[in-house]
């Protein structure tokens, strides 16, 4: 992890600043996918997830955090540097 600029958290049960990003993006994804469908069950609700995650949020999705480009253009580069 140290080679990608990386720090694991170990911090105590509970705390709510380790999980910031992904509170973020379960937020996100809510009001950009979730609420905005009426799923008819479980598989439906899986495969709109899935395809919200791979082609919209990971591939097209900027993001201020990362210089404003997708996760998938930094982790095409982080592959790059290895």
């Amino acid at each position: 992890m140290t080679e990608h600029k990386m720090k694991h958290s170990f911090s105590r049960k509970g705390n709510p600043y380790d999980n910031v990003c992904i509170e973020s993006f379960h937020s996100v994804m809510k009001k950009e996918e979730i609420y905005l469908h009426e799923y008819q069950n479980f598989e439906e609700t899986k495969t709109a997830i899935f395809e919200y995650i791979e082609s919209w949020y990971n591939r097209k999705r900027i993001h201020s955090a990362l210089g404003y480009k997708t996760p998938q253009q930094v982790e095409d580069e982080a592959v790059q540097v290895v």
